[in-house]
């Protein structure tokens, strides 16, 4: 049986164990059947010629999980591992000791074999590994407070929890952030620092830019701190998504017809259920609602529930208290606002700003779909890579047109152009010419990206200097 291993050819050395985490078994890659269903054999030497042999190049690996994700009907079900051949039943035997008795050693080494399968999902969950992180962050206790005023206006009064601190600036990698555009300077000047050492996710976009060689790309999303296994401090970007993934199981979670309802009217699931922590295996009961800046599904775990005894005047009772707690919705009428009237509205925990809030009529999808063509109702900071001034926005808001130099192109380079609200007040248009000036001729860029105008002038006001 050695001089078969020895004869092995080097890059399919490699072989793939299979855990199913519903019966905690562990089993060797055969392939998959015409099902798309998963082909396994007992780990054994004496079975290696059954096995899915895995090249150093990583192509086998892409084309079995490329398969395996377009057929897979609960993806989140298996673990995957890959291991050397020559060592496998050794390697099987500590995995399963380590099924039934943990140790964080052998998690450790677990760790070290495991696939991040994710990355080879290109059709279904494209976010998954992004959703694993965020339900790990989500699942540890955090104070919920930290919002900004602005955020706060739409919510009830937070209880009264102590904050601390989980990350510290000094272990930020501040070098590699500046090359994405964020910067310490940045953070503290949006008042965004603070919330994020003390675990939380951002409470508005961050433009995000990354320029990789001859590629540029720029993003609008929303940041936060997490741990990786190796215990640096990471900064995570949460993108904008097209749309929430409810089509697809959610850390083991089937979305139901009425947990989509209530997802897509309210951005709140409504009920709490166990979800599958792909770390320790453990299910944990929580709730799930949707950031509504990123479309991004975001979990808390239950026990992390916390609703204050009044809200907005009403001193909930037991069975109120309950409702919430549960994640249900819960009407309450008679409340008073802060300017003394008096209102009814519908209220409900939300997983991700981690407080009760205020329910909205509309449904949640439809607003978002229809903000484009909805009025501002705050001018950008940053348009194109450039930070506005003050004067600038407030220039724009009264209706102006603003010439700034400075924007930043999708190659990285420095360009020049107009700025100015559009007509329904809902979108900033640009153009390289004064919209104001019908005799300005076209803008030509230049390969270097500079700007060639016959006539730069805008509208300035008081003789400031834009």
């Amino acid at each position: 049986m050695n001089d078969v291993n020895q004869d092995l050819p080097e890059q399919f050395s490699d072989i793939l164990l299979v855990l199913d985490q519903e019966t905690n078994e562990i089993k060797a890659v055969k392939g998959l059947d015409k099902d798309g269903n998963l082909e396994t054999t007992d780990p054994k030497e004496a079975n290696q010629n059954d096995f899915l042999k895995v090249d150093k190049n990583g192509d086998m690996l892409s084309n079995f999980f490329s398969n395996y994700f377009r057929q897979a009907k609960d993806p989140s079900r298996f673990k995957f591992f890959k291991v050397p051949l020559k060592q496998i039943e050794k390697i099987t035997k500590i995995f399963k000791e380590q099924l039934k008795n943990p140790t964080q050693s052998m998690s450790k080494m677990m760790d070290n074999h495991e696939l991040e399968i994710a990355k080879f999902n290109h059709k279904k969950q494209p976010q998954m590994e992004t959703q694993a992180k965020d339900l790990e962050v989500q699942h540890q206790e955090i104070s919920p407070n930290g919002t900004s005023k602005k955020t706060e206006t739409h919510s009830t009064e937070n209880t009264n929890q102590e904050s601390e601190y989980r990350y510290q600036e000094k272990d930020i990698d501040w070098e590699t952030l500046g090359s994405l555009g964020i910067t310490k300077e940045k953070l503290e000047k949006r008042n965004l620092l603070d919330g994020l050492l003390k675990g939380y996710k951002t409470n508005e976009l961050v433009p995000v830019s990354f320029n990789v060689g001859t590629a540029f790309s720029r993003l609008d999303a929303r940041l936060s701190l997490q741990t990786n296994k190796e215990g640096k401090v990471t900064m995570a970007i949460h993108g904008i998504r097209r749309e929430p993934m409810l089509n697809y199981p959610f850390f083991g979670h089937e979305f139901s017809d009425a947990d989509k309802k209530n997802l897509k009217e309210t951005g709140n699931m409504g009920r709490i259920v166990d979800l599958h922590n792909l770390k320790t295996g453990e299910m944990i009961p929580s709730i799930i609602s949707i950031d509504r800046l990123t479309n991004e599904l975001v979990a808390l775990k239950a026990e992390y529930i916390k609703i204050p005894n009044e809200i907005k005047g009403i001193t909930l009772n037991d069975q109120q208290k309950q409702t919430l707690q549960e994640g249900k919705p819960l009407q309450l009428n008679g409340m008073i606002s802060s300017k003394g009237k008096e209102f009814d509205a519908k209220v409900q925990f939300n997983a991700d700003k981690r407080y009760v809030e205020f329910l909205f009529d509309k449904p949640i999808l439809n607003q978002q779909q229809k903000k484009n063509d909805a009025p501002l109702n705050e001018i950008p900071k940053m348009i194109r890579g450039k930070e506005l001034t003050e004067d600038q926005r407030t220039l724009l808001k009264d209706g102006k047109t603003i010439y700034i130099d400075g924007f930043i192109s999708r190659n990285g380079d420095a360009y020049k152009g107009y700025l100015k609200l559009n007509d329904k007040g809902s979108k900033i248009d640009f153009s390289f010419k004064n919209p104001n000036n019908k005799k300005d001729k076209v803008s030509q860029e230049t390969g270097k990206g500079e700007v060639q105008k016959v006539d730069e002038k805008a509208t300035k006001q008081k003789g400031k200097k834009l």
